[in-house]
């Protein structure tokens, strides 16, 4: 078993506030109809992966195993939300729980 990366970290990179307001811009991730594959993952273990990656500059295939999530999972992850936009909304969501989205 892996070990969970340190819940201080986890929180110094997404804070609880934050993952508020990233979970409804998740997009969905349904069973396939004709079963098989990988068991759903933690998505807030691999969005914290995510940040860590983008946040230290850190390439993908050195992510920590302490993260819980396979390099190749956090990556897959990042293209697929980065191709439904949710950075963009994410971005949008930051500037609205400011006030200062026009």
């Amino acid at each position: 078993m892996m070990p969970v990366v340190s819940a201080d970290l986890s929180k110094r990179l997404v804070p609880d506030a934050l993952w508020e307001l990233v979970t409804p811009s998740l997009p969905s991730f349904a069973a396939r109809p004709q079963g098989g594959g990988t068991a759903p993952c933690d998505e807030g273990a691999v969005f914290t992966a995510v940040v860590y990656v983008l946040t230290t500059g850190c390439a993908w295939r050195h992510l920590p195993p302490t993260f819980s999530t396979s390099p190749a999972t956090a990556h897959r992850r990042f293209t697929i939300w980065t191709k439904a936009g949710l950075w963009r909304r994410l971005h949008r969501a930051v500037l609205d729980e400011l006030g200062d989205y026009r």
